[in-house]
């Protein structure tokens, strides 16, 4: 193993050669453990955005909204590049200007662009190094070439003056003596607002000329002759840019958008909705029509047009959302989609059937009232009373009560009080009362 460093303009290098042979036991070890975690068939398998997994080398198409990068068809020379046409290559190319087709992100690293091949990164590295790092240029920008750099299959082009601060080395060296230093190299401290783009080849860079590199560059940089507002809208949807061109806003346009179709407003006024702010861009004086533009942020949110004698049309529906789609993507909404009705929701009978009863049963449930098949038991079943016999005799029955109510009263020592309809009768005479059959208990036969 080694170790290459700098100190002083020399290069020094460690090397551990002491014990050579135990870093290489302990090297293989950690590479037979790293081949036996992984198994064989594994695979990385991608998401997209829908949901649906991607072959591996597959991009998935999330920037939609810029133009797409369609490998170009450029034949190339198998033969090598000559001193003679790299200095010409050189001469060509530097100072050279064209438009941004889409937006060129920071960075040390930069964008790369395979020639009559793919751009690296694409699709959400695209978007992450343009969020993390910023922007360079947007589409439609006006790009110089500063600097170029040919090595074995690559050229290197520095754009905007490129990504990285001039001298960074030098900027932190001073000479002097005492206390008076002096910087060798002046930096006005500003931070480098350029990009970088690589375009690289399979082995070798190949015997080229300045119009072909432009040609292999014409996905990411258009280096034709056009107006500023020809430049932006080349890279925009057919649709949005003949709107553009006909000088009409629409919701959901960008500041920009609304510059390039309108120019600069007349006046401009701003105001709160409640508690969102935003500006309105006056565009025409009465008798003419007037414009009335709101923006919030960086978008069209509303627009209002006001003609004389007539009542203001207003459009608060965004118009352009639907119509950035650069990848081809149908511009119809989704049949699969459906509107859900919610609150008072009047039915016509004659169409429509009435709604449900509320239920806390899930969708699909069922219970064993709704099933006959299933087991039912344990389920709640109706309340059954005891059926009631045939009624006795009335008279018979209140006898019967008295009686058990006399004997009762004997028993507990209490006298008891005879009713007045089984009290005898006064006798005068000698002979016995005559005793009622019914008052007395009947007895078994």
């Amino acid at each position: 193993m080694r170790h290459v460093g700098s100190f002083r303009g020399r290069q020094r290098i460690v090397g551990l050669k002491a014990g050579g042979g135990v870093w290489r036991l302990l090297a293989c070890a950690l590479l037979i453990a790293a081949s036996s975690a992984v198994p064989v068939g594994a695979q990385v398998i991608t998401i997209d955005n829908s949901g649906n997994p991607v072959n591996p080398g597959q991009i998935s198409m999330v920037d939609r909204r810029f133009a797409q990068i369609v490998p170009t068809k450029i034949e190339l020379s198998e033969s090598p590049l000559d001193p003679r046409a790299r200095l010409e290559l050189i001469r060509f190319l530097q100072a050279d200007q064209g438009f941004a087709m889409r937006p060129f992100p920071r960075g040390h690293k930069g964008l790369t662009l395979a020639a009559n091949g793919k751009l690296e990164p694409a699709g959400e590295p695209y978007l992450a190094m343009v969020t993390s790092e910023g922007l360079s240029a947007k589409p439609g920008d006006r790009v110089a070439i500063t600097d170029i750099k040919i090595e074995k299959n690559k050229i290197i082009l520095s754009l905007n003056g490129g990504p990285d601060v001039k001298h960074r080395f030098l900027r932190h060296i001073q000479i002097g003596t005492g206390t008076q230093m002096a910087p060798v190299t002046q930096d006005d401290g500003q931070q480098p607002t350029g990009a970088r783009l690589t375009l690289t080849f399979k082995d070798h860079v190949p015997e080229l000329t300045g119009k072909q590199v432009e040609a292999l560059l014409g996905p990411l940089i258009s280096f034709e002759v056009k107006t500023p507002i020809q430049a932006f809208t080349d890279t925009l949807p057919p649709q949005l840019k003949a709107a553009i061109l006909d000088h009409t806003v629409l919701v959901g346009m960008s500041t920009d958008m609304v510059l390039f179709a309108m120019g600069q407003p007349m006046r401009k006024v701003r105001e709160m909705d409640g508690q969102m702010p935003f500006e309105e861009w006056i565009y025409g004086k009465p008798p003419e029509d007037v414009k009335f533009v709101r923006i919030n942020g960086n978008r069209v949110i509303r627009v209002e047009v006001a003609k004389m004698g007539k009542p203001p049309v207003i459009f608060t529906k965004d118009e352009v959302d639907g119509l950035m789609r650069t990848d081809g993507t149908p511009l119809v909404p989704d049949a699969t989609t459906r509107t859900v009705e919610m609150g008072d929701v009047v039915r016509d009978p004659d169409r429509q059937a009435p709604a449900a009863p509320p239920s806390l049963k899930k969708p699909g449930e069922t219970i064993p009232v709704d099933d006959p098949r299933r087991n039912r038991e344990g389920e709640m079943k109706p309340v059954q009373f005891p059926k009631q016999g045939p009624d006795e005799h009335p008279v018979a029955h209140h006898d019967k009560s008295e009686a058990q109510d006399n004997s009762t009263g004997s028993e507990t020592g209490t006298p008891a009080t005879p009713s007045t309809a089984a009290q005898p009768a006064p006798n005068t005479s000698s002979q016995p009362a005559p005793t009622n059959p019914a008052s007395q208990p009947s007895q078994p036969q």
